[in-house]
């Protein structure tokens, strides 16, 4: 395996300007620069990231855990904080925590020791103190951690109110939430206490059902929703707190012989690409996730320069009528 020395010879120079090349240091011509590139390519050599972040203390490396890119959400997201971290020219470590406190503290300690220069957090279930001990810039989606930790995230309280207030106009009267499990403090729990605080306002009877963690992971099972939608016929609309398992309701009722949006109408949360390809088109309340992952990036770069930027950031939210609500 060729070495940065076999590199310098080839090419004719110093082991200290080849290294000046690999991290861009120094005035150096265009001529060395050339012959040290001739001799990578020629000798097939490729410099050690890890070790060129030793000399610039700097590894172009950001972290990023989410509970799981299985969750298209989380895929899209992923996807875009990705485009727009390698616009400006780091790469992303990928970690699914599953919503594993033990997994997730885990992948922390692992992104210290691959000195990442900050983490993007999307997955929160371990103690909130331990991100302060990092010691690196942190930017938080969808939890506060703390005072000193910036967040972002889209308005969920607005969300769940926009949610009430449409399945009420359209005439529905027996209301049924699906959210996921309140025991994590996230801020998408919001969505949940808008949707009560709006129904209780509007005097419309609703019921809340929580998803288990094994079912947020694994998806939302069938089961479970026809189990409370046959117990609840009188049920005309629903609320479900991401579109993946508004799509379930969607496809339970429809098997149970329930038409969309006739008997019942349906609305999701997220804007994700998959609701608009559902049948009937999904109606949901819209998170810009393109500007949530551009904040992400932009807020951690400056941080990561020394820089402040605002600890809270609320994103607006969009009601987008398909065809199922």
């Amino acid at each position: 395996m060729p070495t940065i020395k076999d590199v310098a010879k080839r090419a004719g120079v110093s082991v200290a300007t080849v290294s000046r090349v690999f991290n861009n240091r120094g005035y150096l011509s265009d001529e060395i620069k050339q012959k040290v590139a001739r001799a990578m390519e020629e000798l097939n050599y490729h410099p050690n990231d890890l070790a060129r972040s030793l000399h610039s203390q700097k590894s172009n490396l950001i972290g990023l855990i989410v509970p799981t890119v299985k969750n298209p959400y989380f895929g899209e997201l992923t996807h875009y904080i990705e485009s727009y971290a390698y616009e400006k020219g780091y790469k992303i470590l990928i970690c699914n925590s599953l919503r594993n406190e033990k997994k997730e503290h885990e992948y922390i300690i692992m992104l210290k020791r691959s000195q990442v220069d900050g983490i993007i957090m999307g997955s929160h279930v371990i103690d909130t103190n331990d991100y302060h001990d990092l010691e690196l810039p942190i930017i938080s989606l969808d939890r506060q951690l703390g005072p000193s930790i910036p967040y972002i995230c889209s308005d969920n309280y607005q969300g769940g109110v926009m949610a009430a207030e449409h399945l009420f106009n359209s005439g529905c009267r027996n209301l049924i939430h699906f959210c996921d499990g309140l025991d994590v403090p996230l801020l998408a729990n919001q969505r949940t206490a808008a949707f009560i605080d709006t129904c209780e306002k509007l005097h419309v009877p609703y019921q809340r059902f929580e998803f288990s963690d094994s079912q947020i992971i694994d998806f939302y099972e069938e089961p479970f929703i026809r189990d409370v939608l046959e117990k609840n016929p009188a049920c005309d609309g629903v609320f479900a707190s991401n579109d993946i398992s508004a799509a379930t309701v969607i496809g339970v009722a429809q098997a149970m012989g329930k038409k969309v949006p006739k008997d019942i109408r349906v609305i999701g949360f997220d804007g994700i690409f998959l609701s608009g390809v559902v049948r009937p088109k999904l109606t949901t309340i819209k998170q810009p996730i393109d500007a949530i992952a551009s904040y992400a990036v932009e807020y951690l770069l400056r941080m990561m320069g020394g820089e402040a930027v605002p600890t809270q950031t609320i994103l607006p939210v969009a009601l987008v009528e398909g065809e199922s609500g």
